[in-house]
């Protein structure tokens, strides 16, 4: 029998067969721990630091497994890669015969009644949107998946709303196009399928509606290898609670306009009750502030303007409700959209009324011109540990983030998962000789009103030393909108700023110009990969901690308050320590990476907490001498080959 060891070995078939591959012995231990927990089941929690090669760690045991397993991964850019790259590499290495699916989330694919419909009616958008309407019917003549990933349209595109599918707005066996839907046949390949990629947002949903009693999305599998783990608890926290969306609303409003036009339009008072509904939702956002924000349920409840909004909101849901239920039987269109109407208000009062259940957390959250209305589990632990226990297969979780001080205590309490394998190996890469780690002196408290400017005046030093070349990683928007301002004037080389164009264009910006400096908030500390020169630097204005405002985090920490817990050690603390290593771990990417990482808060040396983020952290010589900066820099390293290392 063959074994993972003549295959990542350094005269393995990988070796042999795929040009670049580099043997690692971490690679080769982590693949034989995943392969033993796939053939004898339980649970394997492992940390894999950037550059083990944990990707073909897992895909080897996987393809080998002869049993049905499902690889979870935290985004669709990681499932793409996997499916369209990684996996058909490494099967075509083995030569094994084992079927592989791709299956992502609803709106991920095409739907030809949806665009049917849009294309008559396009006459009402803009020339943007007739422009890639047209674009979308080409290219739904000649794809085999119906994937939208396969044209070139940025994410936000105004056309995709209008050729995509919702839960709410899926006709399902109703639609006259059921059998050449995208989605319906991407489920049927996965049933088939040996191997399917899917994301943590399907996994979770899937989770969901099995407990809820209403079937399944995922075929049924005998082992998950979770990838990005340190994703997981967040996003499940999402899915097994309910949410409510001022999208949602207004698009039931637009979805039964159009039915109603094509299928009755004979009951005059009719759009004047969606007409009242589509104000509602807009009045409702309008009371909740212009700011982007989270908020707590009694923010709602002791604004006068809110509270009434909302109960305007929820007469106004209840009117359209009655009368698409007057409209029964008159077309399926019509029926789609009370089945949506009566999900959507029994949602709201789920919310709006929980009962004596404790354990929900009820918030709300506003950005741009939309709110969602929430209702989260306080914890998701009994929930994911539940769906273990019922469905037993073999599991493994791994990140490059998912330890806190060698230990996965944190982790592994907030999916309620007990007695499971860990392990961890660390980055085979030469940190000490690789990356150098400065912790300024003299800097204000972090709390101080000085801060901001301080660190924005330090970093224009250090980026005269890194010649550009630079993240900086705020923790704020606030603390980014004002180096924004302080650097604008002050650098001579681009400037990059997060929300002045889509976060995958200022990437792929910041990778051409080869000087440029990025300024990004959350979604630039992980899943970033920039590797070689352009990026020589990280700075990062404070220490990750989440916000104690924030209405989930605070009643967790509540929570843990009245079970006797300490919630800055047991919760606060662990997130931040895992934040600070996807932020740092931008830096080296490669081994032949060079480059500086900068945190700038004092809090690092100066608090006894600063020792579990040390502990965490890859080994990284480690300075506060300014000038050890800029000697680093004038020395670095020109060597043209930095070619990557296969993963």
């Amino acid at each position: 029998m063959i074994q993972v060891s003549d295959i990542l070995g350094p005269e393995g078939l990988l070796a042999q067969r795929l040009p670049g591959y580099n043997h690692r012995p971490q690679q080769t231990a982590m693949a034989e721990e995943v392969a033993q927990v796939l053939a004898e089941g339980g649970t394997l929690i492992c940390e894999a630091g950037t550059g083990t090669g944990k990707t073909y760690a897992y895909l080897v045991p996987a393809l080998l497994a002869r049993r049905k397993v499902l690889i979870s991964t935290g985004t669709r850019a990681l499932q793409d890669q996997l499916y369209h790259r990684d996996l058909p590499l490494v099967r075509e290495a083995l030569d094994i015969p084992v079927r592989i699916a791709l299956l992502k989330g609803r709106g991920n694919y095409l739907c030809p009644y949806r665009l049917e419909l849009a294309l008559a009616e396009h006459r009402g958008g803009t020339r943007e949107f007739r422009q890639q309407l047209l674009a979308v019917r080409d290219w739904a003549s000649a794809t085999r998946t119906g994937d939208i990933a396969e044209l070139p349209l940025p994410d936000e595109a105004p056309v995709w709303p209008a050729v995509t599918s919702t839960s709410d707005n899926c006709l399902r066996q109703e639609c006259p196009d059921w059998d050449r839907c995208p989605l319906l046949q991407a489920r049927r390949r996965a049933q088939e399928a040996d191997l399917v990629v899917v994301n943590h947002h399907l996994l979770c949903a899937d989770i969901a509606l099995r407990d809820e009693g209403f079937g399944e999305i995922l075929p049924g599998a005998d082992a998950f290898i979770v990838d990005e783990a340190h994703q997981l608890p967040e996003v499940a926290g999402n899915f097994f609670g309910s949410a409510i969306s001022g999208r949602q609303l207004l698009e039931l409003v637009r979805d039964a306009e159009m039915e109603y036009t094509r299928e009755a339009g004979d009951v005059p008072e009719f759009p004047e009750h969606l007409a009242k509904l589509r104000l509602a939702t807009l009045d409702l956002r309008l009371a909740l502030g212009e700011e982007a924000r989270r908020g707590p349920w009694r923010e709602i409840t002791a604004d006068a303007a809110a509270a009434a909004g909302l109960d305007e909101l929820r007469q106004r849901l209840a009117e359209v409700q009655g009368a698409l239920t007057a409209l029964e039987g008159r077309g399926k269109g019509l029926d789609a959209c009370l089945a949506r109407a009566t999900d959507l208000a029994t949602a709201l009062t789920n919310i709006c009324e929980p009962g004596g259940d404790t354990a929900d957390i009820r918030w709300f959250e506003t950005q741009g011109k939309g709110f969602r209305l929430h209702l989260t589990p306080l914890s998701v632990a009994e929930i994911f540990q539940g769906r273990m226990t019922r469905h037993p297969a073999a599991w493994v979780f791994t990140s490059a983030t998912l330890a806190v001080a060698e230990r996965f205590d944190h982790f592994a309490g907030q999916l309620g998962i007990a007695d499971a394998r860990t392990a961890c190996w660390d980055s085979p890469f030469d940190y000490p000789r690789q990356a150098l780690w400065f912790v300024p002196r003299g800097l204000p408290d972090p709390n101080s009103p000085a801060y901001g400017e301080a660190v924005a005046d330090l970093a224009v030093q250090i980026l005269r030393y890194s010649r550009g070349r630079a993240f900086l990683l705020f923790t704020s928007h606030r603390a980014l909108r004002q180096a924004a301002e302080q650097l604008a004037d002050q650098l001579d080389y681009p400037l990059l700023v997060q929300g002045t164009a889509p976060r995958g264009e200022l990437l792929q910006r910041f990778r051409d110009l080869g000087n440029a400096v990025l300024l990004g908030t959350s979604s630039f500390w992980e899943g970033v990969d920039v590797r070689g020169e352009a990026l020589s630097c990280v700075i990062i204005d404070k220490l990750p901690f989440a916000s104690p405002g924030d209405p989930v985090l605070a009643a967790r920490m509540d929570a843990l308050r009245q079970r006797g817990g300490n919630p800055f050690r047991d919760f606060q603390l662990p997130q931040a320590v895992i934040t600070l290593k996807q932020g740092a771990g931008r830096l080296i990417r490669d081994a032949h990476d060079r480059g500086v990482l900068v945190v700038c808060d004092p809090r690092l040396l100066s608090k006894s907490y600063g020792h579990a983020f040390l502990k965490s952290m890859p080994p990284m010589a480690r300075t506060r001498d300014l000038a050890l900066v800029e000697a680093f820099f004038a020395t670095e390293a020109t060597t043209p080959d930095r070619t990557r290392a296969r993963s």
